[in-house]
């Protein structure tokens, strides 16, 4: 089944939900059923009815019976004034307000309405003459299709969870419930989808989170505001050093930039007419500056570019920052790590001459393939463009030759990519790397992108050859993306069993008795002088010792439920043979003390 298949199946499913829920509660008024990722969904008002989880399986045996019947899909069209005369009818004020809009303005998407005017009754001539209805059986709803055939043509499916959703999505409106369900071409894929989704609720960052105490919140620090334990900012640490040591290798220099700023440079960058409301303001006691918490630091690292001249013969310069920003996220909108209030970016922003864009690139995409190999993560390739909209900053002719540079570095270095429209940056094109986790999911993490707008708007400027001034190119870049969003896809990728070398817990020495305790003391002595050189230089071996005088069974079990990659038992015996008995996740087995560190520096390289 393709994909436009796939979407007409799934947008029948959302109808034949709307047409079960009405065959059970009658007074239902419905909003809209879209097609989402993996299935649909369709926003119901039942008034004081609240809709839960046990409703499920009447109101799927309600949708089976539609489907069984096997109706056809019919299109039909009204004349707008009839159709909103349809809706008072029916008594479905949602549908009375979606063809309003559709007569006023020709769209039922809010974001291009005037908001002021939405749900109001439109007069006089209409922007469009017809709309579409398709009905099935007793059913019949606004609809612009695709539909299938029949409702017996629908594949498999089920309903997976409700919520409330505001009408639009404007906390000022009813709230309605969001009924959600999956849905694929046969049972079999859909089985796997839940299968799926049952270890991914193992995987949850935020239970492991927990358990292997990495991160914790707090009300009185604030929602989204996550705080790392040691063992959690060795994690966030590791990952940081590896994305920073690929680029220093490559030429990039650090510099670091302050956590505020005032409003003028966000006004000269544009991020403050398209990102204001997303901005954390910070009010001086001493001054009448307007002032922010950064959102992102492309702005502030334009100004050290400009800080002095520039020449042809100093180009490209490279600039490298791990640091937070902030911005004032919904609050409905987070979620662990997934989406915060405070992120910290491993960004870098290159400025060039445009015979240098290709090569700069090229390096780019070589750091982020090696990156994510070394975390064993497969990648492919989003090329994301610019749509029609009035939403981006520059000239069009600017975009289409920035977007025509950033798929042939894609082509050059055989990258398996696709493109997509309406995903770009307000200011230029992207490339985002879509990496693949343990059980299949997809997840945007690092990202290039080319940039002629910024230079413009700042008046960057280096000489060029000939002596005359020239613009730059800037290249952002961020390996890892937030490293709160990545920690959250790299923690569920490894379901909390990280690679050795950013475990932050590498080893664990646990003691049989207390006959051990000098022996110990060598096995420490090997595990202080180890420095473990891949992927991470210098990383020095982190190990606890556990004497405590409990079993060893609940000392493995309890090392186990930590996830400690390497386990060392010591006892009598192995004091007495001069080695240590080694359990890891492929079983047991012993080493020689003194093969001890070779055997460790193995381990990273595995």
């Amino acid at each position: 089944m393709n994909e436009e298949q796939l979407y007409a199946m799934r947008h029948s499913l959302a109808h034949i939900t709307a047409q079960a829920v009405q065959h059970l509660w009658p007074e239902a008024k419905f909003g809209v059923g879209p097609v989402v990722e993996n299935g649909f969904y369709y926003d119901i008002d039942l008034g004081d009815i609240k809709i839960s989880e046990d409703d499920f399986k009447k109101i799927e045996k309600e949708m089976h019976a539609v489907i069984n019947k096997d109706y056809a899909f019919e299109r039909s069209e009204k004349q707008v004034d009839e159709a909103i005369s349809w809706a008072k009818d029916a008594k479905q004020p949602y549908k009375e307000e979606l063809l309003n809009d559709l007569k006023r303005a020709g769209t039922t998407v809010a974001k291009d309405l005037d908001v002021a005017e939405l749900g109001l009754e439109a007069e006089g001539e209409a922007a469009i003459e017809n709309v579409s209805f398709y009905t099935d059986g007793d059913f019949t709803d606004l609809c612009r299709g695709p539909h299938a055939e029949s409702t017996g043509k629908v594949g498999a499916f089920k309903l997976m969870r409700v919520a409330g959703a505001y009408w639009r999505g404007n906390e000022k409106n009813p709230q309605m419930q969001r009924l959600y369900g999956v849905a694929f071409a046969t049972q079999e894929e859909l089985d796997q989808y839940l299968n799926m989704l049952e270890e991914a609720k193992k995987r949850d960052h935020r239970k492991l989170g927990k358990e292997l105490d990495l991160y914790t919140t707090s009300n009185l620090v604030g929602a989204g505001l996550p705080m790392f334990t040691p063992r959690g900012t060795v994690l966030r640490d590791k990952a940081a050093e590896l994305s920073n040591q690929l680029r220093l290798g490559k030429g990039f220099k650090k510099v670091w930039t302050p956590h505020i700023t005032k409003k003028e440079l966000y006004e000269a960058s544009g991020h403050w007419a398209k990102f204001g409301d997303e901005l954390f303001l910070v009010k001086s006691q001493e001054t009448s500056d307007e002032m922010a918490l950064k959102p992102m630091n492309c702005p502030h690292h334009t100004q050290i570019f400009a800080s002095q001249p520039r020449s042809y013969k100093d180009m490209p310069l490279r600039y490298l920052e791990t640091t937070t920003d902030y911005r004032d996220e919904k609050t409905g909108e987070l979620g662990g790590l997934s989406r915060v209030r405070s992120l910290t970016q491993d960004d870098s922003h290159v400025f060039c001459r445009a015979d240098q864009i290709e090569d700069e690139i090229n390096g780019l995409l070589a750091s982020a393939r090696e990156l994510y190999a070394t975390l064993d993560m497969s990648l492919r390739v989003r090329l994301s463009y610019r749509d029609g909209s009035d939403a981006y900053l520059g000239e069009k002719s600017l975009w289409e030759s920035a977007q025509a540079q950033l798929k042939a570095a894609v082509v050059a270095n055989e990258l398996d990519y696709f493109e997509q429209d309406g995903e770009a940056a307000f200011y230029g094109p992207k490339i985002d790397f879509m990496a693949t986790d343990a059980i299949g999911r997809e997840h945007q993490v690092a990202t290039v992108q080319l940039d002629f707008v910024q230079p413009e708007r700042f008046g960057l400027e280096y000489t060029n050859a000939d002596g005359a001034p020239e613009r730059p190119v800037m290249i952002h870049s961020a390996l890892l993306g937030s490293i709160e969003r990545f920690l959250s896809v790299f923690i569920e990728h490894t379901g909390g069993w990280f690679p050795f070398w950013v475990a932050p817990e590498q080893v664990r020495i646990l003691t049989i008795n207390d006959t051990v305790f000098d022996y110990v003391e060598e096995i420490t002595s090997i595990l202080t002088d180890t420095i473990l050189m891949k992927p991470v230089k210098y990383n020095e071996v982190r190990f606890t010792t556990d004497s405590r005088n409990e079993s060893l069974g609940k000392k493995i079990r309890e090392a186990t439920a930590m996830k400690i990659p390497v386990q060392l038992i010591v006892g009598q015996k192995d004091k007495d043979a001069r080695e240590v008995s080694v359990r890891t996740q492929n079983g047991e087995e012993k080493v020689a003390l003194d093969a001890l560190a070779e055997y460790l520096q193995k381990t990273v390289k595995a």
